[in-house]
């Protein structure tokens, strides 16, 4: 049965080691940084099934000191939001419903402050992911990057 649950010492060697294994569709991250990213953040959970580490999720709330530019651009404009930083999952358990499952949690955790919002890559360009936020209800609300990279901003009010 997969659940999330907070992440342990145990688990940063497999949380840097997927992170690295997808740093083109997220920030770098080494343990240093995971570990001040983990003391602003609101949920930084790993996915786990069945004892199995399935992947990682990562939240911040509005207030937050985090320092991503994403993160910046939705402060500005918004006086309450959750922020969903990255949600990574390992490659042997894709194609699961896990990703939905983790919404569900997210966006439920995320009514208290009203919107969740989020990133997704125009360039590169992660078609999957724009399809699986439309069918869950976001919209874009922005953009932000040049022509090496470039994001659609996304919120889904709550």
């Amino acid at each position: 049965m997969p659940v999330l649950r907070p992440m342990t010492p145990d688990d940063v060697p497999a949380i840097l080691a997927l992170n690295e294994r997808n740093v083109v569709k997220l920030a770098p991250m080494d343990e240093p940084r995971l570990w001040q990213l983990r003391g602003w953040a609101e949920r930084f959970d790993v996915v786990d099934v069945d004892g199995t580490f399935a992947g990682f999720v990562v939240t911040f709330p509005s207030g937050s000191p985090y320092d991503s530019e994403n993160y910046r651009w939705f402060s500005e404009r918004y006086p309450a939001f959750a922020y969903l930083d990255r949600i990574v999952l390992h490659e042997d358990f894709r194609r699961r419903g896990l990703g939905t499952l983790v919404y569900d949690v997210v966006e439920a955790d995320a009514q208290q402050h009203g919107r969740l919002a989020l990133e997704v890559n125009l360039v590169p360009r992660n078609d999957a992911s724009l399809a699986f936020h439309a069918r869950r209800g976001y919209t874009e609300v922005g953009r932000l990057g040049d022509d090496e990279h470039l994001v659609s901003l996304m919120e889904k009010r709550l």
